[in-house]
C-alpha cells in the first residue's frame, strides 16, 4: 500500500519523486519512488538528502533540552541574560491593535515559552493581524535563508516588532524555534552547525543531516519545486544552488538537509527514553502537550485541534485514524513530514521535494499517513 500511494502521485505529476520509511520496532519498510527532479533523471534512492524544512524543528529542540541537563540554563530562565536585545519586548494591546499600539510584557519571555513556541512572536492563524504583517518582514519564509540578515542584525530587527500576546499565553508558529538556536549559539560560544552537530548529528550518526550539502554528496541531493496556480511544478531551488555552503542565518526552526535514515535515528532516541543523549523526563517533556484547549483551538490552522510539546505537535484527538494520543512529530513546508507513535514504537517519514501551498497538510501527506495508520 505505501508503494501503491507514493507510485500514484508521481505518476500523476505531484511530485517528481519520494522517499517513505515506516520502522516498526525493528522491522524497517523503505519505498523510494520517482526522480529527483522532474526531468526524471536522477532516480530518488534511500540515501537521497532531502531540504527537511520544519522537521528540523523536533531535533533543534532535543539540542536544547542538551543545555537544560547540563545545568547551562533552566526551563524557568528568562531569555534575556543571553539575548538581551529581547529583554523589554513590548505587546500590542490586543492583537487586532495597530503595532504603535502596545504595553509592556507582563514578564520576561523564558526557555520554556522558547520550547512550547509560546514567546508571543509568531505566525497566528490571522495573517492579516499588523502585528504579524511586521514579522512577516522580520521572518519571511518566502526568502532563501542565503539571503537572511546575520543573527544578530536579525535579533536586532525582531526586538523591534511588537508582541502579538503576552509570552506563555498563545501558541504561535515558526519564531520560537528560530530563536531556540541563536540562543543556544550564544550560550555555547559555537555556531549553530556546530553546536546540532556536536550535540545531536555525530553522537547519533547523521552523517547526511546539516546545512550545507558538500560538493561530493550533491548527486544525492534532490532538486526543489513550488506548485503553480496551474498545478505544474516550478523549480525553486537546485542542488548546487541555497545550500551549497553554510547561510549566515543558519535557523533552528527549519534549516536543514537530512535523509529518511538520518531521521530515522533520531526517531530511535526518542523512542528509547532519549538514549545517551537525553533523560527519559526530557523525554517525556519534549513529546507531551503543553498547550490549553483553548491555545489549541486558537491553533487550529497549524495543529488541526491537536497538541504541541517541546518543537512538533503531539496529538491528542483521535480524530483521524493516524492521530494517535502521544504521536509526536511535524511537517515541512518543503513536503516532508515525520513521526513517532509512542505506544506502538513506530516512526513514520516522508520525504518529497515539492513545497506545501500553506500551513494545511497536503492530500499526500495524509495519505501517507492513512497508510501507516
Amino acid at each position: 500500500m505505501l508503494y501503491e500511494t507514493l507510485r500514484r502521485r508521481v505518476d500523476d505529476g505531484t511530485v517528481p519523486g519520494a522517499v517513505a520509511l515506516v520502522a516498526r520496532g525493528d522491522d524497517v519498510e523503505v519505498v523510494a519512488v520517482g526522480a529527483a527532479d522532474v526531468g526524471g533523471g536522477v532516480p530518488v534512492t534511500r540515501e537521497s538528502i532531502f531540504r527537511i524544512a520544519s522537521i528540523t524543528k523536533p531535533i533543534m529542540a532535543a539540542a536544547v533540552l542538551t543545555l537544560v541537563e547540563e545545568g547551562r540554563f533552566a526551563l524557568d530562565d528568562p531569555i534575556a541574560e543571553w539575548l538581551p536585545e529581547l529583554a523589554k519586548p513590548r505587546v500590542v494591546r490586543t492583537p487586532q491593535s495597530p503595532i504603535d499600539d502596545v504595553v509592556p510584557a507582563a514578564r520576561s519571555i523564558t526557555v520554556e515559552d522558547l520550547l512550547t513556541s509560546r514567546p508571543g512572536w509568531g505566525l497566528p492563524s490571522d495573517f492579516s493581524l499588523p502585528a504579524a504583517k511586521a514579522l512577516f518582514e522580520v521572518q519571511d519564509h518566502s526568502r532563501p535563508l542565503q539571503s537572511w540578515p546575520d543573527p544578530d542584525e536579525w535579533l536586532a530587527r525582531l526586538a523591534e516588532v511588537p508582541l502579538l500576546h503576552q509570552p506563555g499565553e498563545a501558541w504561535l508558529y515558526g519564531t520560537a524555534s528560530a530563536l531556540q538556536g541563536l540562543l543556544a549559539a550564544r550560550v555555547t560560544g559555537l555556531t549553530l552547525p556546530e553546536f546540532l552537530a556536536e550535540r545531536i548529528f555525530e553522537p547519533l550518526g547523521m552523517e547526511d543531516t546539516g546545512f550545507e550539502v558538500p560538493a561530493a554528496k550533491r548527486d544525492r541531493f534532490t532538486w526543489a519545486y513550488a506548485p503553480s496556480e496551474s498545478g505544474d511544478l516550478h523549480l525553486t531551488d537546485t542542488p548546487d544552488g541555497d545550500f551549497s555552503s553554510v547561510p549566515r542565518f543558519a535557523s533552528g526552526g527549519g534549516g536543514l538537509v537530512s535523509t529518511a535514515d538520518d531521521w530515522l535515528a533520531f526517531a530511535r532516541m526518542l523512542l528509547s527514553g532519549g538514549g545517551d543523549l537525553l533523560s527519559p523526563t526530557s523525554v517525556s517533556r519534549m513529546t507531551g502537550n503543553h498547550l490549553t484547549p483553548a491555545q489549541r483551538e486558537n491553533a487550529k490552522l497549524f495543529l488541526e485541534g491537536q497538541g504541541w510539546g517541546y518543537g512538533g505537535q503531539v496529538d491528542v484527538d483521535p480524530i483521524e485514524p493516524w492521530n494517535v494520543p502521544g504521536r509526536y512529530g511535524w511537517v515541512g513546508g518543503t513536503g516532508t513530514t515525520a513521526h513517532v507513535v509512542p505506544v506502538t514504537n513506530t516512526v513514520t517519514i516522508l520525504l518529497t521535494q515539492v513545497a506545501m501551498r500553506g500551513p494545511t497538510p497536503n492530500p499526500l501527506m495524509r495519505e501517507f499517513w492513512r497508510a501507516c495508520a
